[in-house]
């Protein structure tokens, strides 16, 4: 795991530690109808899964810590 601060783009000064995994793997589908499976580390596994939250309607602040 690694944590970072985290913000949104709307709101600059407004930002939270945000725990993420290291690791991170991906399933998706090609245009074949293709089952592909990446993984990806450390700055992109971070950013996709950012993204991916976003996916699901998630901001960082339900996964912010909050110790």
């Amino acid at each position: 795991m690694d944590e970072q601060y985290e913000g949104r783009l709307s709101f600059f000064d407004v930002r939270g530690l945000v725990p993420r995994p290291l690791t991170i793997t991906v399933e998706t589908t090609a245009l074949t109808d293709e089952t592909v499976t990446t993984v990806h580390e450390r700055g992109l596994a971070r950013l996709i899964h950012h993204q991916i939250d976003h996916l699901y309607g998630l901001l960082y602040s339900p996964r912010e810590d909050r110790r």
